[in-house]
């Protein structure tokens, strides 16, 4: 799916929804169904503001359908979207409209958060997990389940770096690296690990919460 945003104009906004502009507490008030939400926020608005939680459902759908064909290829290709859609309806920024920290100077929050720091410590998450596939009898909730478990990280995810921050100078707090061919402003390891520490186990319980639900909705 982040390979096809390069090709398909219409692929980005299926990875997120800014909840701020679907009104207060949206994570627990909008419809759990598309033909519903349309008929209060048109089409075009969820479209622009993003729908993650709605096309997880479309992608649901279209492996049921691979399944009951047995087209091993189409099974294989659905299961691995519903997953990264999934993914990212665990990803706290995912659920904002300041997804990258732009509105409040912190441009650069959102690779922070979902790259910099689990590289850095990946090592030390625990991902083990008891979790057992279970049937979703309503997957629709499960879905905004797992968006509001990324929403109201939000504050953490904003405040944790800016007291961060105040420990760091610019010099300290970035540096530049050839990341993907190109030269980009970056964060340094120093500033990473201290930006993990504060957030504790946040991202790793969001990877296993991930995960789990993931093998539910293959399951399902």
């Amino acid at each position: 799916p982040d390979l096809r945003r390069n090709e398909d104009a219409t692929e980005a906004t299926k990875h997120f929804i800014d909840l701020e502009i679907f009104g207060d507490s949206a994570a627990w008030k909008m419809p759990l169904q598309w033909d519903q939400a349309v008929a209060i926020y048109t089409r075009d608005t969820l479209v622009k503001y993003g729908y993650v939680p709605y096309y997880i459902m479309v992608m649901k759908d279209n492996l049921v359908r691979a399944f009951a064909k047995k087209n091993a290829d189409s099974i294989l290709f659905y299961a691995a979207d519903l997953a990264h859609y999934i993914g990212d309806a665990h990803v706290p920024l995912h659920t904002s409209i300041n997804y990258d920290g732009q509105l409040t100077n912190q441009k650069g929050l959102h690779a922070l958060w979902e790259t910099v720091v689990p590289e850095l410590a990946l090592s030390s998450y625990d991902l083990s997990s008891t979790h057992r596939a279970t049937y979703l009898s309503n997957p629709a909730e499960a879905t905004w389940n797992a968006i509001r478990s990324g929403f109201v990280l939000l504050h953490e995810v904003f405040e944790q770096e800016k007291q961060a921050s105040t420990l760091f100078t610019d010099s300290t707090k970035f540096r530049m690296q050839i990341r993907n061919g190109r030269e980009v402003k970056y964060y340094t390891t120093a500033f990473a690990k201290e930006y993990s520490r504060r957030l504790g186990n946040t991202i790793n319980a969001q990877l296993t919460r991930s995960a789990g639900l993931v093998a539910d909705f293959w399951y399902t």
